[in-house]
């Protein structure tokens, strides 16, 4: 009986057909065919060429420049399966409508591994549009300051303009076109190269992916000019300050007293200081001490420029004396200050200082010393507020007092 059954080739074949039935189910139970979806797949467009043939172009509608894809396929092909080996291609020559065209599914390297894949949405919706060029100037901008002890002069962009192809609507949009560069660090003239950032009227980036311009493969940079930088003296004209009869010219100062200027390391080897000429002080009849604001910019030499531009103004204080008496500037702070209530606090109103005026012989106001010599008695201020105080000033024998002068205090409780 047992050899009957082994030498049975009807046994034998049944056995081996129902092994691969077995086998195919045992397979189709642990590796079944099941959908997946991936996400953010980017659309390519080819044959763009058949609208630029017609001197048209397109811009994406909807947000279809990306699209999900869903794939069938056994689980085990759906594994090994990632985004980048999808690919979505829409074919400019399917374009129907005039507004759609078919996006067509590829999963490279699984070409026969999957029975199905397609989008969502099925179509890349496009508007056509006529193809424009239009030429912009290129603004150059900085990020960053240069090292110490140097200056950025002038900044141009390589190529000064550009010509700029796409879409009608999108052309019509740019505002300005910005080439930005940073320049920290710097030391010496440079081209750096840029990226052109557009912008609409509103100051928002325009996305340039359906945009052309005719830089070429060289791009756009930046020219920065880095220059040197220099203190130096100011030095006034004092020939035309005139005072009225009977008073004299006794001092005059001015603050800052230099300036930083820069301009190129030949230049600032010979400017060793800045003449400010007589016009700029010319004043008459003076009889009292006078302060002039001068804007020293248009005195300046051509090639040299001001490291801060705002530091032009130059705060000049032309001292004048009556013949026969001399001025004396008291800090707020020698003024001595007698009978302050223990309750209150002194403060004063500005942080300016008082001049006084002694009449007397030179001599004596020549030594005299007045830092020593002035107060105030707050003695009768018995309540917090502001109040003006007169100086009290000891004077030399033989000498007077030109003028009586006060300062403006505060009170305040402690």
């Amino acid at each position: 009986m047992k050899k009957r059954l082994m030498n049975n080739i009807g046994l034998k074949v049944l056995a081996f057909f129902m092994a691969v039935m077995s086998w195919f189910i045992v397979v189709n139970i642990d590796d079944p065919v099941t959908t997946q979806t991936y996400y953010s797949i980017p659309v390519s467009v080819i044959n763009e060429d058949v609208l630029t043939k017609a001197n048209q172009t397109y811009r994406i509608v909807d947000d279809t420049q990306t699209v999900s894809v869903t794939v069938s396929a056994k689980r085990s092909v759906l594994d090994k399966i990632k985004n980048d080996d999808i690919s979505a291609i829409a074919d400019m020559k399917e374009l129907t409508l005039n507004t759609q065209i078919p996006i067509k599914i590829v999963i490279n390297g699984f070409e026969g591994d999957y029975k199905e894949a397609y989008s969502a949405p099925r179509n890349l919706l496009v508007k056509l549009e006529e193809y424009e060029t239009k030429k912009f100037p290129i603004v150059p901008t900085t990020t960053g300051t240069v090292r110490d002890g140097h200056a950025l002069g002038e900044i141009k962009a390589v190529p000064e303009r550009i010509s700029i192809m796409g879409p009608e609507s999108i052309i019509e949009k740019i505002s300005r076109v910005e080439a930005e560069v940073s320049v920290s660090g710097l030391s010496a003239d440079t081209l750096v190269q840029s990226q052109l950032v557009l912008y609409d009227g509103e100051n928002n980036v325009i996305d340039q992916s359906l945009l052309a311009n005719n830089l070429g493969g060289e791009g756009v940079a930046v020219s920065v000019q880095v220059l040197n930088v220099k203190n130096v003296p100011l030095v006034f004209d004092e020939s035309e300050i005139q005072t009225a009869e009977g008073y004299s010219l006794t001092d005059v100062t001015y603050e800052p007293r230099e300036i930083q200027v820069y301009a190129k390391k030949d230049i600032l080897d010979k400017t060793n200081k800045i003449e400010i000429p007589a016009e700029a002080l010319r004043t008459s009849e003076l009889t009292k001490k006078t302060e002039k604001v001068v804007d020293i910019t248009e005195y300046l030499p051509e090639d040299l420029k001001l490291a801060d531009e705002n530091a032009g103004s130059i705060v000049v204080t032309i001292s004048v004396e009556k013949d026969g008496t001399k001025s004396y500037d008291i800090s707020l702070g020698s003024i001595a200050v007698n009978d302050l209530n223990d309750g209150l606090k002194l403060e004063y109103e500005t942080a300016d200082v008082v001049e006084i005026q002694i009449r007397g012989p030179q001599d004596i106001l020549e030594t005299y010393d007045p830092k020593e010599n002035v107060s105030i008695n707050l003695a009768e201020f018995k309540e917090a507020g502001k109040y003006t105080v007169p100086v009290k000033v000891k004077v030399p024998e033989g000498c007077a007092l030109e003028k009586q002068v006060s300062v403006n205090i505060i009170l305040v409780e402690k």
